[in-house]
């Protein structure tokens, strides 16, 4: 009878913390929005939607068959060491001075992680802004951002023209941020689908334009935005990976072009994209949050070399390091591992410190900075 009455016990309680998650999942804006309407028609009538689901333009398991998933978990939560810096890391202060003038030459500032001001033909385009203590949809859960000195937020930045967002993770697109953004004018571009978190969130649905791969959209009359393919997934919850199209940018000014990689594991699309779009004057690729457990959906350092000679890029800024813990590898061993397999051709590669603003059609910046923390 005793056995009886604790395994009920036992079963209430259960039933009870799977009732308070679903709650707080329901209850949660950070987890977005739902394809519905005409969205989902137009994701449904994508040649990348197949199956219920997004595609990717090749075959793409998540993880390896051998992935020890306790051992990981056990090790990306646990074991910090060089996996994180043991003090602040200096950034640069945004100056408003520094930004009275709109340039008509690229000029770049990375603000960590996937997050930049790009400024081309007169616009700035602010990409997959982040500024949250922790990539969740939880403030108190959830990997914590690097200390910076200072931290940067949305109010630090100079006034921006469009915001360009890649997918939807909570790496790439902040829930907060997009309140702080919902009552303005400014723009969005999105990947197909995600307009559905940022209407979700209270932006008007006529700010909003989304763009499947290989699609354009033109901003200003002076910059050229194509959504182009990329090697990932998306899902912000438990239930919805692949719901919305994930992406790469390109980005033409006329006089210059970039290409904004966001996340995407090594494919031929990187050599196909450079024949077709290519050369770029800078290409900014993930170099971070890789592992031999999840190859086909994050490149590893010596990929990102690779992708960027396929792109026919001129010069290579990596990014999606130094702010985030969403791999097991050592903080600085991305930048490290791309400096080595690009040798002697280590001069294209851009180092700039964190909020440093430099011109792509000048000496790249190569400061070694993260080698003084």
């Amino acid at each position: 009878m005793i056995v009886w009455k604790v395994l009920l016990w036992i079963a209430v309680i259960a039933l009870v913390l799977l009732v308070a998650i679903f709650v707080a999942i329901k209850l949660n804006p950070a987890f977005g929005g739902k394809l519905k309407g005409e969205r989902l028609i137009r994701a449904q009538q994508s040649s990348n939607f197949r199956d219920g689901k997004f595609q990717n333009p090749v075959e793409t398991e998540m993880q390896t068959d051998d992935m020890p998933f306790f051992k990981v978990m056990r090790e990306f939560f646990f074991v910090k060491g060089d996996r994180v810096p043991d003090r602040p890391i200096p950034v640069v202060p945004l100056d408003a001075e520094n930004f009275k003038e709109k340039p008509g030459r690229a000029r770049i500032t990375w603000l960590g992680h996937s997050t930049l001001i790009i400024e081309i033909n007169h616009q700035r385009i602010l990409v997959d802004p982040v500024f949250g203590k922790r990539v969740s949809p939880f403030s108190f859960l959830g990997t914590k951002a690097f200390d910076y000195s200072p931290t940067y937020s949305l109010k630090d930045l100079p006034p921006i023209d469009l915001v360009l967002i890649s997918h939807d993770h909570y790496d790439h697109l902040d829930y907060e941020v997009i309140k702080q953004l919902k009552d303005s004018k400014v723009p969005f571009v999105t990947a197909l689908g995600v307009g559905a978190h940022l209407e979700y969130w209270g932006v008007q649905a006529d700010r909003i334009t989304e763009l499947d791969w290989w699609e354009s959209y033109t901003f200003a009359g002076s910059v050229h935005l194509t959504a182009a393919s990329a090697r990932h997934f998306s899902g912000r919850g438990l239930t919805n990976r692949f719901s919305t199209l994930w992406a790469s940018w390109i980005i033409d000014g006329g006089d210059e072009k970039l290409f904004f990689g966001a996340d995407s594991g090594y494919y031929p699309g990187f050599k196909t994209i450079g024949e077709k779009f290519g050369p770029f004057d800078l290409v900014m690729l993930e170099c971070g949050q890789y592992s031999r457990y999840w190859p086909l959906i994050h490149m590893a350092p010596e990929e990102t070399y690779l992708a960027a000679n396929e792109l026919k890029a001129k010069a290579l800024l990596p990014i999606h390091w130094g702010k985030y813990k969403l791999s097991i590898h050592p903080w600085k061993e991305p930048v490290e591992r791309l400096l080595k397999a690009a040798g002697n051709d280590s001069v294209r590669i851009a180092t700039p410190r964190i909020g440093e603003r430099f011109q792509v059609s000048e000496p790249l910046p190569a400061n070694r900075w993260w080698r003084e923390i």
